[in-house]
């Protein structure tokens, strides 16, 4: 899959990727399209995202407090949908919404900037999350985001993490195959 960063300079202060840009990608690949959406409004952006060839989109808890409009218009769309809390945020504002989820993103730095370091307490969240998943027979998926390198993801998967966004480990290395192919050895002996 490829994980794109969708900012709207709002929710975070850095602007990114749009649904013009998506729609380049995927005429270069079938891979899925998971959109992470650190935007205020998501609501607006579901249908152009599709349309421009999104799989799949994660939204903020933080900035939708009650993503039921959102789940709602995702699904009438055919996206999955999936939540994503901020380092602050407790695993308690997303539980009411795990049933809604194809995924939950546990942020492991602060969102909006690459190549930020670790945040160990992510591996705690990672871990309540999936007693909580696993205790009610939900196929969730756990991602984690941010400073997953060949030292944190072991942890993370562990710590019952199913999918891992590695950008900077793997784009700042001097071989970027040869880094993800060590970050899924690693991965793949856990």
């Amino acid at each position: 899959m490829l994980h794109i960063d969708v900012m709207d300079g709002h929710f975070v202060p850095n602007i990114s990727l749009g649904p013009p840009v998506i729609a380049s990608l995927r005429r270069a690949t079938d891979l899925y399209l998971d959109c992470h959406l650190m935007i205020t409004d998501p609501l607006a952006y579901l249908e152009p995202l599709k349309e421009a060839g999104a799989n799949g989109v994660t939204v903020h808890i933080e900035a939708v407090p009650n993503p039921a409009p959102v789940v709602a218009e995702a699904a009438q769309l055919g996206l999955d949908f999936g939540l994503v809390m901020n380092p602050p945020t407790p695993v308690s504002a997303i539980e009411p919404y795990l049933e809604l989820t194809s995924m939950v993103v546990v942020m492991s730095v602060n969102p909006g900037f690459g190549g930020q370091s670790f945040i160990e307490g992510a591996l705690e969240k990672i871990e309540q999350l999936r007693k909580t998943i696993d205790s009610r027979a939900l196929s969730t998926d756990i991602q984690v985001d941010g400073g997953v390198d060949l030292r944190t993801a072991g942890p993370a998967r562990v710590a019952g993490a199913d999918v891992f966004v590695a950008g900077t480990s793997v784009f700042r290395a001097t071989d970027p195959v040869a880094a993800v192919k060590e970050l899924r050895t690693i991965l793949d002996r856990m």
